[in-house]
């Protein structure tokens, strides 16, 4: 048994952010409005008016209706907002003032808004300052209030950090706003490796193999990326740190595919057959075996960890047809997770560590399914859209991501938790599959 290693090294640019906080009661930690782990999460309204422009030297404007309407997009793709509409507001703080004091909360409380978000914009060559707040309307407070200072250039960046600090005051997270989504799309006859933002923006080809790409798996850092590519003939795991683009080969005799990461630490499983049966092993980050997960006589591929890294789900045919399962590593104990069905596949582990998304094929239509870890409260997802397969959550637990044939060729969708609100994550050329979601944000965003 060989393992052979690759590693390759370049530069990155670095991106600097001056993030400064408002004095007062900002006190976001008393207020919980939302659990976006509920199926009947009720849809928040939030008021976001014009910007003001803080020196009115030119340009101002421009910026701050750019940052608004990032602000609006970003937060309403969470699915527990509704941005409200300007056209019934009835106040401007672009011309009264953005701070406490100069807020008329009745205007905003007798159109429904529960929140307002006011922002105030200054312009320096090349340098942008947003001055940003977050208000309760009805209890007249202010909940988060942050100064982010950077390049123009860098308004998307300001703008998602403080939907982060919005999404900390209403749900105790940070959210979903710097966090990137890998998936593989085809190019030309090829299937390569991309990543794009939370929200399909920014899309870009990670690899460029020239062969078949497939299973990427990000490290819950979000530092590395783990995927399966058959460049070399044989299916090989590439390892790949996406933020110094260092990278590693490791290739076993057989196949080496279905990687996942274990949490927190540079190792890593995948299945290998390098034995002849198709078992699934934990690696160090650079390849070396640390020990065999599963023995059993049916292939075993597919593992995914639980978020506290006590359990493994996986799919296996021990039982003659591919069915996941749960292992408890401390333990060894293997518990049959999926009866229902010959077909269960794909298991992706919710971030608070209670449920498990995964593909069931049923009466010849391929469907999203979510269950509680011991097999209870089995919802499906999808229905009668095309085949609808690889689920991975968003590192807040309130969306997931996967992909459909809804529209002719696979492409990548995002739904909320309970199956609501399905729709087009991004538009490329090709057909895209395999999303996974990123737990923490990427090259430093």
């Amino acid at each position: 048994m060989q393992t052979r290693h690759t590693i390759v090294h370049f530069l990155l640019p670095l991106l600097f952010l001056s993030i400064w906080s408002f004095p007062g009661p900002a006190l976001g930690g008393e207020y919980t409005y939302i659990n976006i782990n509920s199926p009947f999460v009720r849809k928040i309204p939030l008021a976001i008016p014009e910007f003001r422009e803080l020196t009115r030297q030119g340009g101002e404007a421009d910026h701050g209706a750019q940052a608004g309407k990032l602000m609006a997009d970003a937060l309403d793709f969470t699915g527990y907002i509704q941005v409200m509409d300007p056209k019934a507001f009835l106040a401007s703080p672009a011309e009264t003032g953005i701070a406490g004091p100069d807020i008329a909360f009745k205007a905003w409380t007798s159109i429904g808004a529960e929140l307002l978000i006011t922002g105030g914009v200054v312009l320096q060559q090349e340098s942008l300052r947003l001055k940003l707040r977050l208000f309760d309307t009805f209890k007249e407070k202010l909940l988060v209030g942050k100064v982010y200072t950077g390049h123009k250039s860098d308004v998307r960046k300001m703008v998602h950090r403080f939907c982060g600090e919005v999404s900390r005051v209403l749900t105790g997270q940070p959210g979903i706003f710097t966090s990137k989504i890998a998936f593989v799309s085809t190019v030309d006859t090829n299937k390569e490796i991309f990543v794009c933002d939370f929200d399909g923006y920014g899309a870009t080809q990670e690899t460029r193999l020239k062969s078949i790409t497939l299973s990427p798996s990000w490290s819950s850092s979000g530092e590395w990326l783990a995927y399966t590519s058959y460049v070399k003939g044989n299916p090989d795991l590439y390892i790949k740190n996406v933020k110094q683009n260092q990278g590693y080969t490791v290739s076993f005799k057989g196949l080496n595919i279905t990687p996942d990461w274990f949490p927190g630490q540079f190792s890593l499983a995948a299945g290998l057959s390098f034995e002849g049966d198709q078992e699934i092993y934990l690696l160090t980050g650079k390849g070396k075996i640390i020990k065999r997960l599963t023995r059993s006589w049916g292939i075993d591929i597919s593992p995914e960890f639980s978020p506290d890294g006590k359990r493994m789900a996986f799919v296996s045919k021990r039982s003659g047809t591919p069915q996941i399962y749960i292992k408890t590593l401390g333990t060894g104990r293997v518990k049959r997770l999926t009866f229902e069905g010959g077909y269960n596949t794909s298991p992706a582990w919710s971030p608070d560590g209670e449920k498990i998304a995964y593909v069931a094929v049923k009466d010849g239509q391929i469907n999203i399914h979510v269950t509680k870890t011991d097999g209870s409260s089995r919802v499906q997802l999808t229905r009668n859209a095309g085949d609808n397969e690889d689920p991975s959550w968003s590192p807040d637990g309130s969306l997931l991501v996967f992909s459909s044939t809804r529209e002719g060729d696979s492409r990548i969708y995002v739904m909320t938790a309970a199956g609501g609100e399905q729709r087009r994550l991004l538009t490329l050329d090709g057909s895209q599959t395999d999303p996974e979601w990123s737990l923490e944000a990427i090259n430093g965003d």
